[in-house]
C-alpha cells in the first residue's frame, strides 16, 4: 500500500479528525508531515510527527504551495473552520486555499483526499457548506487526482464540536435536555474515516466523491439516547424539549461568545446544519468497496467508555458555567468596592493608612478585579486570567493578615471563601485547556 505513495502531508494535522488520520497512515506505512497553525499543540498532540507551521489564510495561490509540495506523493485536507471569526475566513479556507492547492497538485501530480461534509454543495443552508462545496468543485476541475471523502456526524473516542455538545448534553441529570429531537442524522465511526482515506492512497478506493456515512438514518434524539446509554450515564427521568423559538436567541449569544475566541458547538451555523440534517447518501461508498460503515450501535459499541469519558463529559458542561460564575465574582467584587469606596477605605484608615493611600489601594485593586473578570471572556487570554485571579486571591490573604489579620476571625469568613474561589480558579485554568 505505502509503495505507491509513500509521502503525506497533512492538513490540519492535529485536529479532532487529522490526529487519527495522521495515526492510521503511519500505521499503514506512510511516512506523514502534518501541516498546521500551531508547532507546540502539534507536538503535545502528535509527538514524533514532522510538522509545518502554516496556516490556509496565508496560501492563496497555487505558487504558496510549491514549497510544501516538495517530496510529497499525496495531500490529505483535514482542516476546517465552522464559521467566520474573521470576515472571508470560510471562503479562504474552504475554496480559496483548496482551489490554489488542487492547481499545484494537478501540475506536480500529486494526489489529493479532501475530507469535506456530508451535504455540502450549493444548495446548502450555511455557508460553512455552500464554501466547502465550492472548494470540492475546485478539486474536480482542477484536474488532480481527487477523493472527495464527505461524513457526516463523526463519532469517535475524543470529542469535538457536535459530538462534545452531545456528550455535555448527556451528562446533565437527572433530566435530558433535547433541541431539534427529530432532525435527521446519519453518523461516521471515526475508524472508517481515516481507513477510507488508507484506502484511496492505496489504490483500493476510486476517484471520485463519496458520502462517508452509515445506511441507517437517525432522530438527534435517538443519537443523544445512545451516546447517553454508552457514557454509562443513569437513564433519564425525563426529557426537557428546548422550544424552536429559543434556538436563535442561543445561537445569537453563541455567535458573540464566537467573536470573543469561543468555539461554541451552539453557533447558528451548527445549528442550522442540525436543523436541515446531517445525511448522505451511503451507496456509492458501498459500491466501490463491497461494504458499508458501521452503524451507531456499532460504532459505540466499537469505543471503549469509562471513568474518564463520563468525567470528560461532567467537565465539559462545567466548564462554561465555572468561567461564567468567576466572570461575575470578580466582577461584582471589583464594582462593589467602587461602590464602597469609603467604607473599604475606612478598613485600611482604621490600621493607620492615609485617606490618599487607602482609596487609591482600594481603587486599584477593584480595577484588577474588573480586568480579570473581563479578561476571563477572551478565549486566548481566559487560561492566564484564571491564573491571575488564583495570584491575586493569594495576595489578598497575605496582605490582610499581615495588615488586617482580625478578618480571619470575621464571622461572615470574607478570607476564608477566598480558598474556594483559588481552586476554582486554578480547577477552570484546566478545563481550558483544549488539547
Amino acid at each position: 500500500m505505502a509503495e505507491k505513495i509513500g509521502r503525506v502531508l497533512v492538513l490540519g494535522a492535529y485536529g479532532f479528525i487529522g490526529a487519527e488520520v495522521v495515526r492510521t497512515l503511519q500505521a499503514s506505512g506512510f511516512a506523514v508531515t502534518g501541516l498546521g497553525r500551531s508547532v507546540e499543540q502539534a507536538a503535545r498532540v502528535l509527538p514524533g510527527v514532522p510538522f509545518v507551521e502554516g496556516n490556509l489564510l496565508q496560501l492563496p495561490k497555487p505558487e504558496d504551495w510549491t514549497p510544501l509540495l516538495l517530496g510529497m506523493d499525496a495531500v490529505v485536507n483535514c482542516a476546517g473552520v465552522l464559521q467566520d471569526m474573521a470576515p472571508g475566513e470560510l471562503e479562504a479556507v474552504h475554496h480559496s486555499a483548496i482551489a490554489a492547492l488542487a492547481a499545484a497538485c494537478a501540475d506536480r501530480g500529486t494526489k489529493v483526499v479532501q475530507v469535506s461534509a456530508a451535504g455540502a454543495g450549493p444548495g446548502a443552508a450555511t455557508e460553512f457548506m455552500c464554501s466547502k462545496g465550492r472548494g470540492d468543485a475546485a478539486l474536480r476541475a482542477s484536474g488532480a487526482a481527487a477523493w472527495i471523502l464527505r461524513p457526516g456526524l463523526v463519532i469517535g473516542q475524543g470529542a469535538f464540536g457536535g459530538t462534545r455538545l452531545l456528550r455535555m448534553l448527556a451528562a446533565v441529570p437527572p433530566v435530558q435536555p433535547v433541541a431539534l429531537g427529530q432532525a435527521p442524522v446519519q453518523c461516521t465511526g471515526m475508524a472508517d474515516l481515516p481507513a477510507a482515506v488508507v484506502a484511496a492512497l492505496g489504490g483500493k478506493l476510486p476517484q471520485g466523491t463519496y458520502d462517508l456515512v452509515e445506511d441507517q438514518v437517525n432522530t438527534l434524539e435517538e443519537v443523544l439516547t445512545e451516546t447517553r446509554k454508552w457514557l454509562g450515564f443513569a437513564p433519564a427521568r425525563m426529557a426537557l424539549r428546548v422550544p424552536d423559538w429559543l434556538l436563535p436567541p442561543i445561537a445569537a449569544c453563541a455567535d458573540a461568545l464566537g467573536r470573543l475566541g469561543w468555539r461554541s458547538p451552539m453557533r447558528s451555523t451548527a445549528i442550522a446544519e442540525i436543523r436541515s440534517g446531517v445525511c448522505g447518501d451511503p451507496q456509492p461508498y458501498r459500491a466501490a468497496m463491497g461494504v458499508g460503515l458501521a452503524p451507531l450501535q456499532a460504532i459505540y459499541h466499537s469505543l471503549p467508555a469509562g471513568r474518564e469519558q463520563r468525567l470528560d463529559a461532567r467537565m465539559a458542561l462545567m466548564m462554561p458555567i465555572a468561567v461564567a460564575v468567576l466572570c461575575l465574582f470578580w466582577l461584582a467584587s471589583g464594582l462593589i468596592g467602587l461602590w464602597q469606596l469609603e467604607a473599604a477605605a475606612n478598613v485600611l484608615l482604621a490600621k493607620g493608612w492615609g485617606s490618599f493611600p487607602a482609596k487609591t489601594s482600594v481603587v486599584f485593586w477593584s480595577l484588577a478585579d474588573i480586568a480579570l473578570g473581563l479578561a476571563i471572556l477572551w478565549r486566548p487570554w481566559a487560561a492566564r486570567a484564571c491564573l491571575g485571579m488564583a495570584g491575586v486571591s493569594l495576595f489578598y490573604m497575605l496582605a490582610a493578615s499581615v495588615f488586617t489579620p482580625q478578618m480571619w476571625a470575621d464571622p461572615l469568613g470574607p478570607l476564608v471563601k477566598v480558598l474556594p474561589g483559588i481552586v476554582l480558579a486554578l480547577i477552570t485554568h484546566q478545563l481550558l485547556q483544549e488539547r
